[in-house]
């Protein structure tokens, strides 16, 4: 007889951890270039240095904090302050 083992969310299957590197790094990407974007809009350098930094990172926690950032800040180096 077959068992049925459900496969939720979080339990790392093949097809999981494909679809979250297709899509999750995507997802990442999509946020680093609007962050970068932002600043750009409002007339404000960014250095090269920061775009490495923004599009490095994938954690879309920080990502989200970066944004929130892009949005006043003066100086695109002001995206990490207190970091």
């Amino acid at each position: 007889m077959a068992v049925y083992t459900p496969n939720f969310p979080g339990f790392g299957s093949v097809m999981e951890e494909a679809w979250i590197k297709v899509h999750g790094d995507g997802e990442a990407k999509g946020k680093a270039e609007d962050i970068l974007r932002a600043p750009e809009v409002r007339g404000i350098e960014v250095p090269d240095s920061v775009r490495e930094r923004v599009m490095a990172c994938a954690d879309l926690e920080v990502l989200g904090t970066w944004f929130d950032r892009s949005l006043t800040v003066e100086t695109a180096g002001e995206l990490f302050a207190g970091e």
